[in-house]
């Protein structure tokens, strides 16, 4: 299909598991009804962002993928037939643990998983505590709505990553995320659009909203919603999202219009990876 409508879907922390995931569903229930063919949630979806502290007790929030709450969500996609990225907390052995989005296809299948590969560790931000780098490279899906990719949070201040995507034929790239204000807000507003341009695709950027002190008291993050998505140029589709309100964002993306993009600025072909010694990229 040419035109795709995207949802995404930034929302509060409601305190509890169980009810995080009841949210959601009626998001991507709301969202399908609304006619959208892909939804994606906000990082760590089913939980509090735990971030914020070092606490061991927020280890049990992991689960496998496919697992519990990703098979869940399978058959909701397979009910609405939607295609799903679903940013959970993943265990792949006792105590290896990443952060993880699976990627369900519009049939229920589970197409694959992206694992964060840049992970943080600054106050508010301990996710090194939680987190292993992610060593699943930078996979593009195959879905429903066309090639999907992902990449998560503090990924997106590396421009390595999104350029990966695009040589692995990516239209489509998420960026689900838990941000917070300061020094992140000018960021917000120019590393995705930046990124779509420089790789030609569009970006979905989903953030977080609420302050989670019920969970974590002074320490927790105030997250600034604000989720959009950007074409292949660079330039907004539709509004920006609230700041502090839950919200589903649907945004109608026209697949088309990577192809007159690349044929208008031929950065595939201009660029010289011969050239680019310093990145570790080959």
């Amino acid at each position: 299909m040419s035109v795709v409508r995207a949802a995404l879907v930034q929302a509060g922390w409601t305190g509890d598991k169980e009810s995080m995931i009841a949210a959601h569903e009626g998001f991507a229930r709301d969202a399908a009804a609304q006619g959208a063919t892909v939804i994606c949630f906000q990082e760590l979806f089913y939980g509090p962002y735990f971030g914020a502290v070092q606490d061991q007790k927020y280890y049990e929030y992991v689960e496998s993928v496919p697992g519990p709450t990703v098979e869940r969500f399978q058959a909701i996609a397979r009910e609405l037939g939607v295609v799903m990225v679903l940013p959970v907390y993943e265990v792949e052995n006792e105590g290896e643990y990443y952060n993880t989005a699976a990627v369900v296809d519009a049939d229920g299948r589970l197409l694959g998983k992206y694992r964060k590969h840049h992970i943080p560790h600054l106050p508010q931000f301990w996710e090194k505590f939680y987190f292993r780098p992610g060593n699943l490279g930078y996979p593009v899906f195959d879905t429903a709505v066309g090639r999907v990719g992902v990449y998560i949070c503090y990924d997106r201040h590396f421009p390595e990553g999104w350029r990966e995507l695009g040589l692995n034929g990516a239209q489509i790239v998420f960026n689900p995320s838990a941000t917070k204000p300061g020094l992140s807000n000018r960021l917000w507003e120019i590393e995705q659009p930046a990124a779509a341009a420089a790789n030609q695709y569009f970006i979905a950027a989903v953030n977080r909203v609420g302050h989670e002190t019920s969970e974590f008291g002074p320490d927790a993050p105030a997250f600034y919603g604000s989720s959009y998505v950007v074409d292949p140029r660079g330039n907004y589709v539709g509004d920006i999202a609230s700041p502090d309100k839950d919200e589903v964002v649907l945004r109608d993306i026209d697949l088309d219009e990577i192809r007159a993009v690349r044929n208008d600025w031929q950065f595939y072909r201009d660029r010289r990876p011969e050239s680019y010694t310093r990145t570790g990229m080959p």
